[in-house]
Parts: structure tokens; sequence; C-alpha cells
């Protein structure tokens, strides 16, 4: 039996959407499996055709596999709660933009930077998800000292961490995992979307 079909399946679209998007989600309980340096670059090669304004592509992806001498540095930016199932993954990456674009001979300031990197990050885990494996991202980690550790340079943001690594099956998991483990619902988009602008308000 294949962890899909012994994992409780909860999430159920509204819309008749491509499966690929459902079946995304960011579990917490990873084996400590390696993420080969070749599987990892598919990923980013998928973000890769990610769009961007004026096709800047203002991502930049850092990464440490596991067992390299890159690893302890990424991993002691993670704050203590996420450092306590990040360290079964497979590889650790940080997600940086540019905030300056390219137009013409002149850099300007790019509006879009977070947009765009956010772009690519859903491609790239959708891309993670096709190969077998799982991301789970985070917010949770020293910003600050992120600068330094991973040398961005300036008119750079760090958006986001990642862990990469593969799920552990339904069958491992303790009972106290399983709680945890279940992939989350979402809101229904009458929660999000409107159409001819957001609503009047009601006084």
């Amino acid at each position: 039996m294949t962890e899909e079909t012994t994992r409780p399946i909860t999430r159920t679209p509204d819309q008749a959407i491509d499966p690929i998007f459902a079946e995304r989600w960011s579990p917490r309980a990873f084996t400590g499996e390696a993420v080969p340096e070749a599987e990892l670059l598919r990923m980013f090669e998928a973000a890769r055709w990610s769009p961007s304004s004026y096709n800047s592509q203002p991502w930049r992806f850092l990464y440490a596999l596991r067992g390299t001498p890159e690893w302890d540095a990424f991993f002691d930016l993670l704050v203590p709660g996420n450092q306590k199932w990040a360290e079964g993954t497979g590889a650790l990456v940080f997600l940086v933009s540019n905030s300056r674009m390219k137009v013409g001979d002149e850099f300007k300031p790019s509006a879009s930077h977070s947009l765009d990197a956010g772009a690519a990050s859903l491609a790239f885990a959708l891309q993670a998800n096709r190969q077998g494996w799982h991301v789970h991202g985070m917010g949770g980690f020293d910003r600050e000292r992120a600068v330094t550790v991973l040398n961005v340079p300036e008119h750079h943001r760090v958006e986001a961490a990642y862990g990469v690594g593969r799920a552990t099956p339904w069958a491992d998991l303790t009972e106290e995992q399983r709680a945890k483990e279940r992939p989350n619902a979402r809101r229904p988009i009458t929660d999000f979307t409107f159409r001819g602008g957001f609503p009047q308000r009601q006084d």
C-alpha cells in the first residue's frame, strides 16, 4: 500500500481543479532521507519558469543538503520550534528576492519582487510533490542573522525558509504525530473573491 492510500485524505476542492493543488501540503514528520542535489535542482528548474514583472526573475534560492558542511549554518538560523521537525528534512532552502530590477539600462525598485518570488516558491513546492518529496515553508527563523550568515547582498530581502524531505509514511507515525499530520482545509473562495471590488461596508 502506498502512503496516498493509507493517509487519510481530508482535502476536497469545491471546484474541479487539477489534483496537484490539493495534493500539496506541508508535513512536519520527515524520514531523515537526504535529498539528492539533482532532485533539488529539478525543483529549482520548475521555479525558474515562474512569471515575474519585466521577466526580472528576482528569486534567489540558497540551499544546504543534509550531511554537508553548509547544513549546520542553515539549520542554526531556524527557531527551536522549527528545528524540532526540520531536523528530519533532507535539504534546507532559503528564498531571497531582489528588490530592484533592470529596466533598459537602469535598475529600478520592483514593487512585485516578493509576489514574484512567491510564484517561484509555489512552482518549487508543486514540482517537489510531483517528484515524491514535500516542502514545508517557514517564517520562523532569525531574519537579521540570516542576512549575514547567507551573505545576502544589499537590496535583497530574505523571504522564507523551507524544509524539503520525504514525508514519514502514515503507518510509521505515532498517534501524537497522526493528529498533526492531516492536511488542513482552506476557506471557501466566497471569503476572498469579490466581483466588481470589495463589498460596501455595512455599518
